[in-house]
């Protein structure tokens, strides 16, 4: 006899990007890929990662996709756009990094500006997850693409009266990011819904683990955040998630390891492709709607699967 459970909640949809070129991410009403038990009308959404100052710490197979077009991060976003098909452009504001740069708010805005006029999918930015400084620095970023209805992130508890006013604003969504922890996320939602962001413009940033770096303790709390918004019809917990998964895989040992160095591992291109695509992969199971990745090829890999889940390919 076949058994099916059924579920009391429902993930709340969210619409990004302005008029005409928007995503729509949630909606579901069943447990990750369960498909048997609930719908899942809106497939999750690959964004590729775009920096708005050319990386010094990528392996050689990362920047490879990239190497024509990093030191212009409008070219970069077009590219990302028009030649890999991304479904949406996260421009990480590297640069603003108090370590970094150390760029301010005044002079991140006209990138921003350019690289939300020049692409015609929704919009992702970052900041670098420093308090203090994304409270200078993501109002400037806000404005600058204002009219978007962009996706505005991290919003932590230090500063979201200011991250989420920029949002809310500038007409925007949020991102409020939580150290993978279930309470901790679910009084930051608290925090901004009463702060004024309505709950369709939040998008549950929960922190991401790459494969062997933490992965199953997120994909725990991804897993918690799911069942508590649909079997206990937590309204603080019924949003999509978004997760930062390229930063995360290609920082690690294993991917930035060359071949020569451990010739076991194999070839350290296929190495890393493989990496991103086995954590997206994992993620998609744990509930994530908006995959923030990095190599076209393991984008490919990606949607793949997602074909294959969806009954598309044999």
């Amino acid at each position: 006899m076949e058994v099916k459970e059924t579920y009391n909640g429902k993930i709340r949809e969210a619409v990004i990007g302005p008029d005409g070129a928007q995503v729509i991410v949630g909606g579901e009403t069943g447990l990750p890929m369960y498909l048997f038990e609930g719908e899942a009308p809106h497939a999750p959404v690959i964004a590729l990662e775009v920096y708005d100052a050319k990386p010094e710490d990528w392996p050689e197979a990362a920047i490879k996709p990239y190497a024509d077009v990093m030191d212009d991060p409008v070219k970069w976003a077009v590219k990302c756009q028009d030649e890999y098909k991304a479904d949406m452009i996260c421009l990480q504001l590297a640069s603003t990094n108090p370590s970094a740069e150390n760029k301010t708010g005044d002079e991140i805005a006209p990138v921003v500006k350019a690289v939300a006029d020049a692409i015609k999918i929704p919009l992702i930015v970052y900041g670098t997850a420093n308090a203090d400084k994304d409270a200078e620095v993501m109002p400037k970023a806000a404005e600058a693409c204002q009219g978007k209805k962009a996706l505005i992130g991290p919003i932590e508890e230090e500063n979201y009266k200011t991250v989420a006013a920029a949002a809310l604003g500038f007409d925007h969504l949020g991102a409020p990011h939580s150290p993978i922890d279930v309470n901790m996320a679910k009084q930051l939602n608290i925090l901004c819904t009463q702060f004024g962001l309505a709950p369709e413009r939040i998008i549950i940033d929960p922190t991401t683990g790459a494969l062997g770096y933490g992965l199953e303790y997120v994909y725990s709390i991804m897993e918690r955040l799911r069942i508590a918004a649909l079997t206990q019809s937590d309204s603080m917990t019924q949003m999509p998630i978004i997760n930062q998964i390229g930063r995360e895989v290609w920082k690690t040992k294993e991917v930035k390891t060359p071949e020569a160095d451990e010739p076991a591992w194999g070839d350290a291109e296929t190495r890393g492709i493989l990496w991103e695509a086995l954590t997206a992969v994992a993620l998609i199971m744990a509930g994530s709607n908006i995959l923030v990745m990095r190599h076209p090829r393991a984008v490919e890999l990606t949607r793949q699967f997602l074909a294959i889940m969806a009954g598309t390919v044999n």
